[in-house]
């Protein structure tokens, strides 16, 4: 069991988060200076001493207004080698959003496996170990790194909430696609044992090829039901609104959208026009756009992970 005293950090981008990581943990967020320089290079310390130290670092992989996926990801990197560097004895990278985890296999002649080289940049600068929630695929993350892993689920943050909205209505649980079945699937247990009510589940059929989507065939009986479309990440949203369309068509009475990550890269303002959603219901491992956070009448849920993520880094200071 671990007993070196924890240090936790996070850089600019994830602060809320990790300001409430914190206060469950009971323990201070520690002081970083973050430099950029005329060129484009940028330094970051640590203000504090790490020597003998578990050091864990929360940061989000996301791309935003002020600094693009590749900065935030070089700036961590950066910054954990430093810390080993300076004598903490293990170094953590917590992330709420791990970046390129789409990119994990091969698709077209000479694809690159990008998932699998960012696994190698953190282990080449000494981290000991990666917490990251809610992953594109779980066997790949696990398969892609050489040092530890914990993939964090947010299943059961999901099924809390649901579990509250559900009131006697019959509900059916469905993937936006044949990859994410699985994870419906721990979804649908989590809120099968949170209601104590028989929970249907299906999905619907998508081909990728050179970019364009097709398929759209829904695999499950929704009519009559409120369904609980779960995805790992929202980006254009096309998956969703595929998927929700289809169970609209084949009667669902409603039809609920669920991504633990609401990337949006394009701020996601139509996000609901399409009429096909009840509500939207994601977590704050990436802050929403600006343009959808001023507007909380959307039917916009948010999340808060910050129990998770506080648990999880007390279980892995105890070596659990």
């Amino acid at each position: 069991m671990a007993q070196d005293p924890i240090a936790l950090f996070s850089l600019t981008g994830t602060i809320d988060l990790a300001r409430r990581v914190a206060a469950r943990l009971e323990t201070p967020l520690s002081p970083v200076e973050e430099r950029a320089f005329e060129d484009g290079e940028h330094k970051i310390r640590p203000l504090v001493s790490v020597e003998g130290q578990d050091a864990f670092v929360l940061h989000a992989l996301h791309g935003d207004a002020g600094q693009s996926v590749n900065d935030k990801l070089c700036r961590l990197l950066f910054f954990l080698a430093t810390l080993r560097d300076h004598g903490a004895t293990r170094v953590t990278a917590v992330l709420p959003y791990l970046c390129y985890a789409r990119k994990d296999r091969r698709t077209q002649p000479h694809d690159p496996v990008t998932a699998r080289y960012v696994a190698a940049l953190f282990e080449a600068v000494g981290t000991d170990r990666v917490l990251a929630v809610e992953v594109h695929n779980e066997a790949a993350f696990e398969n892609g790194f050489r040092c530890p892993t914990v993939h964090l689920t947010t299943a059961d943050l999901f099924a809390a909430h649901f579990a509250r909205i559900a009131r006697n209505d019959p509900l059916v649980v469905v993937s936006p696609d044949a990859g994410g079945v699985k994870r419906a699937e721990r979804f649908r247990r989590a809120l099968e044992h949170r209601t104590s009510a028989a929970i249907d589940s299906g999905f619907v059929e998508k081909y990728r090829s050179g970019g364009i989507v097709s398929g759209g065939s829904l695999v499950g009986a929704v009519a009559g039901k409120t369904v609980i479309l779960l995805d790992d990440l929202i980006s254009t949203g096309t998956t969703l609104l595929r998927a929700a369309g289809a169970c609209r068509k084949a009667g669902a009475a409603h039809v609920y959208g669920a991504a633990a990550h609401a990337v949006f890269p394009s701020g996601g303002t139509d996000f609901f026009t399409h009429g096909e959603f009840d509500g939207l219901v994601v977590t704050d491992t990436v802050p929403l756009p600006a343009s959808m956070a001023a507007e909380p009448a959307q039917g916009i849920t948010v999340l808060d992970t910050s129990v998770l993520l506080a648990e999880a880094i007390a279980q892995a200071h105890r070596g659990r």
